[in-house]
């Protein structure tokens, strides 16, 4: 270990100075979604980010505690964001007690984040089935192999049970959808839009949805 290598980091000094470019209230697309659209293109195609759809799901179980793990967005429309997962994992079963959810979109090359905060519904099984079919044949079988969040007493446990689906279900057998798999569609309560600024002093803007389903947005201090 050299001299440099036992210095440890100071994050208190890491800083970047972010970009100057602004958001205004008169750059907002009508809706959240259709403006999650035009940053979510931006950062896909000319930021060239990898895996833009890569968000941060945090939930609350009855109790409060939190938690939060990275997950991968899987379509977007007027009516929510859609993620799929086992539905036995931690955050199924926090969403079973409490719905309420938040999802950050942390894409920090372009000094921007997306923060959706909503409430979680399961899809329906025939939405499911259907992205389920999309997946590849490896992903498949891991939705079966895997019994996510809960404890496995060895790396080579999970693999032998790979192992065995993949010999009862070749590559070209469909694999059958399992039932305790499936989506949450977030609908949307609020979403910001945060882009940074010199000096700390980012751009913060939120739409807050309506009784009627309009939408209001309002600036925040940074």
């Amino acid at each position: 270990m050299t001299d440099r290598d036992s210095v440890p980091l100071d994050p208190a000094a890491m800083r970047k100075q972010y970009r100057a470019e602004g958001l205004a209230e008169t750059d907002l697309a009508a809706t959240p979604v259709e403006q999650f659209a035009r940053w979510f293109k931006q950062a896909a195609t000319e930021a060239h980010l990898f895996e833009p759809n890569a968000m941060v799901v945090s939930t609350a179980d009855a109790a409060g505690r939190p938690g939060s793990r990275t997950v991968l967005l899987k379509q977007f429309d007027e009516q929510g964001f859609v993620f799929y997962t086992n539905y036995d994992s931690r955050k199924a079963r926090d969403l079973a007690e409490n719905p309420y959810v938040s999802l950050l979109f942390p894409w920090h090359p372009m000094a921007r984040q997306v923060i959706v905060q909503g409430v979680a519904r399961r899809t329906g099984r025939d939405e499911t089935a259907a992205y389920f079919r999309t997946r590849p044949h490896g992903s498949q079988l891991g939705a079966w192999a895997s019994e996510q969040s809960a404890v496995v007493a060895t790396r080579a446990d999970l693999d032998a049970s790979y192992a065995e689906l993949a010999a009862r279900y070749p590559e070209g057998e469909q694999v059958p959808v399992p039932p305790h798999w499936g989506g949450f569609r977030v609908a949307p309560q609020s979403v910001e839009f945060w882009q940074g600024r010199e000096n700390r002093l980012h751009d913060r803007l939120r739409y807050v949805a309506r009784a009627d389903g309009s939408w209001r947005v309002e600036r925040l201090s940074p």
